[in-house]
This record gives structure tokens, sequence and C-alpha cells, in this order.
């Protein structure tokens, strides 16, 4: 049998925005984000303060309400956080709540943090480190899947931001840059006169993710780049001035949005669906949890999985296994007396055995 078609009839909703406001330091980026904490339109913001450290002082602004999110610095406490936070927006939401906001200060904070992850892996690959050996000054090559690994990560904060069921903002500071060529040479005009740009200190893709793209500079008003809507156009290199900016007035009135918008119905893009099995896997804590994933692919085509994922995710499960029945090592690698030996060959011996997998074991 084909495959049945999976439609609906389009909503006409207006969804929930993802905004971007970036500029200059000290432009009025993070004192208008609290500002609109003050309006009577939205429920609980909460902010998400990225080596920035203003929030607490900024509560002192005027009608201020807004909760600062704790962290400890480590980017898996930090997504946590953002998910914890959009799990209560989606109640919120669900109940027929005002909106939640998150904003975060800032995704350049964020970015450097993943930048600086990168590099420290580089530096750790037996390439570099031989080249850091004979000269600590030498250029560490960082290559492209640690790149992509940082990339990853910072997807799965901005695909949680892109589907929030509430208001999001996220700060990035910008600046007029020299723009330069593929060798880091700066880039010359026909008169020879070194040509600036206008550079987003993030991800390179974060103006575009985002829904609405507002730039601040310093004695100058706000200027709209870019707005995913109907409700008007922002022309290509023509934006649009922002007189008395205010981030309620842009989502509440030049946007439309209200109680009954709706987050962007924005599934995360798979190569396949073996990706929530993965992860229950590596959280696997023992051979128990492992049995019991086992138990819930006896359900074959059931699982949603094809034959071909069905398989992967199997191996998956056996080679946690056979991780959790590996004894410790002393720095070398190797069990660190004769005791701990024995006891290694004996936990692979019973490894190998668990790794099998045998009707009876997991009935």
């Amino acid at each position: 049998m084909p495959p049945k078609i999976k439609s609906r009839k389009p909503t006409g909703v207006v969804p929930f925005p993802l905004i971007l406001i970036e500029g200059d330091e000290g432009a009025g980026k993070t004192y208008s984000t609290i500002e609109f904490s003050s309006s009577d339109k939205i429920g609980q913001m909460y902010v998400l303060d990225l080596a920035e450290g203003s929030a607490d002082e900024y509560g002192a602004i005027p009608g201020a309400r807004f909760e600062v999110i704790e962290h400890d610095g480590t980017y898996l406490d930090i997504a946590e956080q953002v998910e914890a936070v959009k799990a209560e927006a989606r109640r919120a939401a669900e109940a027929g709540e005002k909106p939640v906001v998150l904003a975060i200060d800032s995704g350049s904070a964020l970015w450097r943090m993943l930048s600086n992850w990168a590099y420290e892996r580089a530096r750790r690959t037996d390439k570099n480190r031989l080249k850091l050996e004979r000269n600590p000054d030498a250029n560490v090559d960082v290559t492209r899947n640690l790149w992509n690994d940082s990339t990853d990560r910072w997807y799965r904060i901005i695909h949680a931001l892109q589907t929030f069921p509430g208001i999001a903002i996220i700060l990035a500071r910008g600046k007029d840059i020299s723009a330069t060529d593929d060798n880091g040479q700066p880039l010359l005009d026909e008169r020879r006169r070194v040509v600036r740009e206008w550079k987003v200190a993030a991800q390179k893709d974060l103006g575009f993710d985002s829904t609405v793209w507002v730039r601040m500079r310093r004695d100058q008003d706000p200027e709209l780049i870019r707005a995913r809507t109907l409700r008007f156009r922002v022309e290509k290199g023509k934006p649009m001035p922002l007189p008395d900016f205010s981030i309620e007035r842009l989502v509440f009135d030049l946007l439309g949005c209200s109680t009954a918008s709706q987050p962007r119905n924005m599934p995360a893009l798979a190569g396949d669906r073996t990706g929530p099995w993965m992860a229950r896997i590596e959280a696997a804590p023992d051979r128990d949890a492992c049995v019991k994933l086992w138990k819930e692919l006896d359900a074959g085509p059931a699982t949603g999985l094809s034959e071909t994922e069905w398989k992967t995710v199997r191996l998956a499960v056996q080679e946690r296994v056979r991780q959790l029945a590996a004894p410790a090592a002393d720095i070398d690698g190797d069990p660190d007396d004769d005791a701990s030996r024995l006891r290694a060959a004996a936990e692979a011996q019973q490894a190998e055995a668990d790794a099998e997998f045998t009707g009876q074991e997991a009935a």
C-alpha cells in the first residue's frame, strides 16, 4: 500500500516570533528587552544572561518584572534551561495564559563559547599537539568536523527558540568592520579603498534563522533589517526605520501577534529516525535499562523505524552493553592490578554474552 498523505488546512494565525536584536555596544539592546518585561500583554519573562552580567542591575528599570535563569556556565546546563523554559511556555500556552518570553543575552557569548570549545578540542588532536610541541605559537587547524559539532550545539538552542511557544529574543553584538577575502586580507574597491561590511558576532546564519531582525546603533533610530510577515515588506538593502521603538509595539502592533498566536510548526529535520533512540541508548545507566530498550525494539515496524534504522539501533544497544561492562582503567588504559585484570577478563566475557541478548535474557 502507498503511504497516506498527511496534511491539514493552514491556520492563518500569526506565529510567535524569534527576534534578533543586534548592534553597537551600549545602543540599548538589553534595556529595550528588559523594558518589554513591563508589558501587560505578556506573561513571565525569563532572561538567560551569558557573559554579559547586566541582568540583575537592569532589574531596577521601572516596571521590570522578570526572572534571571541560573546556570553553571556549561553548554549542557544552558541548553537544559532553555528547554525547561520552553516546557513552561508550552504549559502557559495550553492554559490560555499570556505568552512567556525568553531572552538570551547574548548569542554572541554563546557562539564564542562554542567556538572556543572547537578550538580547545583542536589543540588536543595528535596533529596539532605535535605542532604545538615544536612551536607553541603555531597556528591550530580547526577541522570541519569540530566546527560541525559546535554548529550542532548552536542549532539545538536555535531550534528551541524557533519553535518556542511564546516570544523568543536573542541579542548579539554587531559592528562595522573591514571586509576580508578568504586569506584574511582586506578587500579593496576600484579606488583602492578598504571595503566595509556589517558583521553580527554570532553564528553566520543567525539573521536568516530569526523571524525578525532589528539593528540598534548609537545616536540613530533602530532599523528593521528583515521580517518574515505578510503585514508589510522590508526591501533588501533598505532597512525600515523604527522611531520610538519598543519590542511591545514590534510584536503586537507591527507583527500582529496575540495570545492566539502559535509557535512555528517546524519539526527538526533529520536524516533518519534513530536520533531519539540513540539519545536514550547513550543515557542508559545500566544493563537493565538496555534490556528495556531491547524489549521495546521487539515491536519491529510499530517503532516507526525502517528495517535499516531498526538494525542500527539494535547494534547501538549491544555496544552500550559492552561499554557498561568495560572495567575501570588506569591512566594508560589498562587495569591497574592482577585482581582487576582477572575481573576485567570475566566482565569482558559477560559483556560478550550480554551483547548477544538471547531470547531468554531479554524475556
